[in-house]
């Protein structure tokens, strides 16, 4: 496996940075994740603009164009030979002093990780388990997705490490958020359910495609703060995130869902697949 690093495409046993690297110390880094379909990064320009307006925020001196990371993905995607692959775009602060840092961070860490994915192929089920952990406050304005990966990773111990189970935090006013590695939707009638912004979720960049393609089908949209009753009252379930596509829920505790053979599930779905390899942002 060949990894880029600060504009060299190294193999994996050659990619190091420094231990003083304050992604490595205090969490400051952000990243990506996304896929690449047939050697199309999906909805990569939207991934971008999360990840730059991240990076200001952290005060980290980097940003990134379409061309640059386009250039950088045909480099690594040359030497691994992958065509469908998974691709995880990280950026670190960069190397400081022990200690807490107030001034903007000059030299950061780009790594760009690849991992070989099979050709996409239909809907997948999962099922959902309720956690007893809560979902952490984000630790600014708004959740980024950044190097905190602790309270994501208590989750997932908790649901074990049975791939087909997606662990689903509540936040601490016991409020439906968002699942472990991804955002929640259900149905009833018309609607479409999802937990707002405002109950500190990420706002994922599948999230946002999802809800515009259902509001061009006609449903109706509802971000709002729900409970766990709400959705196991639902018609259908289904998770999202930008590896795992559109994933139907069979079953949230002892409540069955129509899983793979839900309606919305299918034609939210059907519409990705069909989009998968030409869009780059969900706006055009």
């Amino acid at each position: 496996m060949f990894i880029y690093l600060n504009g060299e495409v190294v193999s994996r046993e050659q990619a190091v940075i420094s231990p003083f690297d304050h992604g490595f110390l205090y969490g400051m880094g952000v990243f990506e994740t996304f896929r690449v379909y047939n050697g199309h990064p999906f909805l990569m320009d939207d991934h971008l603009d999360r990840l730059n307006r991240s990076l200001k925020a952290l005060m980290i001196n980097r940003q990134f164009s379409r061309s640059e990371a386009v250039e950088m993905l045909e480099e690594l995607s040359e030497a691994n030979e992958w065509k469908h692959s998974y691709i995880r775009f990280n950026v670190s602060a960069g190397n400081g002093e022990i200690g807490l840092q107030t001034a903007a961070y000059e030299q950061p860490n780009v790594i760009v990780f690849q991992k070989p994915l099979p050709p996409p192929g239909g809907l997948l089920e999962k099922t959902g388990q309720w956690l007893t952990i809560k979902r952490n406050s984000p630790e600014m304005n708004e959740r980024l997705k950044s190097h905190h990966y602790l309270n994501n990773i208590a989750g997932k111990r908790e649901t074990g490490m049975d791939g087909s189970v997606e662990g689903i935090f509540l936040n601490q006013a016991g409020a439906v958020a968002e699942g472990v590695v991804s955002n929640i939707f259900w149905v009833k009638g018309n609607t479409l359910y999802t937990p707002a912004i405002e109950t500190g979720i990420l706002n994922g960049i599948t999230r946002k495609y999802v809800i515009r393609v259902a509001k061009e089908k006609g449903m109706a949209i509802e971000e709002g703060i729900f409970f766990p009753q709400e959705v196991e009252e639902a018609e259908e379930v289904f998770f999202t995130n930008s590896i795992q596509e559109i994933t139907a829920v069979k079953q949230i505790g002892r409540r069955l869902f129509p899983g793979s053979t839900g309606k919305w599930a299918n034609e939210l779905f059907s519409r990705y697949a069909s989009d998968r390899e030409v869009l780059w942002s969900s706006g055009h």
